[in-house]
């Protein structure tokens, strides 16, 4: 199918399915109709068995036309049901096709890089799959083919017919409840999905800082929380799955034992109330062969109920369109103003670093945080690159909230002190603060930091090959390399000796020009290059 869908308006999962279905009707109905018509061969094969039994012992001649109308109906099933699947399976891909399609082209023009949309890439698309492939056919098959066998009980025995459809009724009533109680769960377990796959997205995306801070036991301690929580709903899924699977194969051997005892008293003219109908064995046989293919359709359904709840629960997903933060809250290019008002940081379990906090540097202000060890230097830092908790209070970058915003590291420049080496050239580490930045801007960048000798050689994830200076050097390029408007050093001189502070006094002296400038320092000789020291 060529033609393209439109843009799904429905507001509600189920109606944005249906809207999303809408384009491919035709298919939708072709593999429905091949549903219902199985109808056909079920009849023919029962209607075999049982004209094959009532004449057995006539000799093989008269069996003979019989036994072939049995093996040919079972063989125009298979080819039915085959043709069935593969027009569901190309329903599948063609809506799958389509929703990856407009799903990526959003993706690549910038529209939602969140890893609520990636999931919905990978794994929402993929939820859709058993909808269109299965479930969607089906619905209509288990609407028509149940009463069209009712309906052909109903010429060889009035009373089975009546039988089925009374037992067709708590049938159904089972499906609606065992449907609404794997509502909620598949929802939460399709929730739970997503919390892992942002949390697994956004954690490979601060690895550098994960390792910079000594933080991947609790990052790996998270991640296993949200593995496990993703179990606890799939298996929530899957036992609800079984105990409703175990229900309606309850009811359907229920009432194919109601049809057997019914017809078997029948026959032997023992049935402890008056019957209006007196049943042959033709006839009593065929009504028994016809009584499971009843509720085949909805046993079919059913199992493909849980396809339905799957798609209904990546809908939200798919339907709904990415904020984009980056319009939202965007930094000027000027260097802002920071505010901190009755700010707190407290880590789990610990008491607060910080706690009432105001401090307000103006745009373009060199600001030096000095103090002993503990006393939340860096934590301040951090708070700002969304490595540190507001546990109250309020910062306000500009005019933009960090309650709100939950971090502003995408336009500050970080130089640490322990800057992360990463495998690759030296080259490759400047670039990191930049991946966009040419060759030509690395090695100004280079320059400006002071590091000499030869970009290109290669660098272990220890920083072999760099003195202790060259890595704050590095640090200070990664800084240089990056077009922010705030500057946050942490340390940068710490550990090093009188002649080599001095000269990383200079580079970053030149790093703060034009930028607000945070500096964590020990060092009496940093703190003189401030506008403003705040003591902690």
């Amino acid at each position: 199918m060529s033609l393209a869908p439109p843009a799904p308006s429905a507001t509600t999962p189920a109606g944005w399915l249906k809207t999303v279905a809408r384009p491919w009707r035709r298919l939708t109905l072709l593999a429905s109709a091949l549903v219902v018509a199985d109808t056909a061969p079920a009849a023919g094969f029962a209607l075999g068995v049982a004209m094959t039994v009532a004449r057995i012992d006539q000799g093989v001649a008269a069996i003979a036309p019989w036994l072939a109308l049995a093996a040919a109906s079972l063989l125009a099933r298979g080819l039915i049901g085959q043709g069935a699947t593969s027009l569901g399976a190309r329903l599948a891909r063609a809506v799958k096709t389509d929703r990856r399609r407009r799903l990526l082209a959003e993706l690549f023009a910038g529209g939602g890089r969140s890893p609520a949309h990636l999931t919905a890439v990978v794994e929402g698309v993929d939820a859709l799959d058993g909808y269109f492939a299965r479930f969607l056919p089906l619905r209509i098959g288990a609407a028509v083919s149940p009463l069209l066998i009712i309906a052909l009980a109903a010429v060889a025995s009035p009373v089975s017919a009546g039988i089925l459809l009374f037992t067709l009724l708590p049938f159904i009533l089972g499906m609606a409840l065992a449907g609404t109680a794997a509502a909620g769960e598949s929802r939460r377990q399709f929730q739970a999905l997503e919390r892992l796959s942002g949390l697994f997205v956004d954690r490979v995306r601060a690895l550098p800082a994960i390792l910079a801070f000594d933080a991947a036991p609790r990052t790996t301690s998270e991640v296993a929380s949200a593995s496990d929580e993703l179990g606890r709903r799939t298996a929530r899924v899957m036992r609800i799955a079984f105990v409703s699977s175990g229900v309606l194969e309850f009811f359907s051997a229920l009432s194919v034992a109601l049809i057997a005892v019914y017809c078997g008293f029948n026959l032997l003219r023992l049935l402890p109330f008056p019957a209006p109908e007196t049943l042959d064995l033709p006839r009593a046989f065929f009504v028994l062969a016809l009584a499971p293919e009843t509720y085949q359709p909805l046993r079919r359904l059913a199992a493909a109920y849980h396809d339905r709840q799957a798609a209904e629960a990546a809908a939200p997903a798919l339907m709904r369109p990415e904020p984009r933060a980056t319009e939202r809250y965007v930094l000027p290019d000027t260097a802002p103003s920071v505010r901190f008002r009755q700010v707190r940081i407290a880590y789990d379990g610990a008491p607060p670093v910080l706690d009432g906090f105001d401090l307000e540097v103006r745009p373009g202000q060199r600001v030096a945080l000095v103090g002993a060890s503990g006393t939340g230097k860096s934590s301040l830092l951090h708070l700002l690159l969304g490595l540190a908790p507001l546990s109250g209070g309020e910062v306000e970058v500009g005019d933009l909230p960090l309650s709100l915003t939950g971090g502003f590291a995408g336009r500050i420049a970080w130089a640490s002190q322990n800057p992360v080496v990463v495998p690759g050239t030296l080259a490759d580490n400047i670039r990191i603060a930049d991946p966009s930045a040419c060759p030509g801007r690395v090695l100004a960048a280079a320059g400006q930091a002071g590091l000499s000798g030869d970009l290109d050689r290669l660098l272990d994830e220890r920083g072999g090959g760099l003195s202790g200076g060259e890595r704050r050097r590095l640090g200070l390029a990664r800084a240089f390399l990056k077009r922010a408007p705030l500057l946050l050093l942490d340390e940068p001189t710490a550990n090093l000796d009188p002649a080599s502070e001095t000269a990383i006094l200079e580079i970053v002296r030149q790093a703060a020009q034009g930028r607000t400038t945070l500096i964590a320092t020990h060092s009496a000789a940093v703190a003189a290059l401030a506008d403003r020291v705040v003591r902690l």
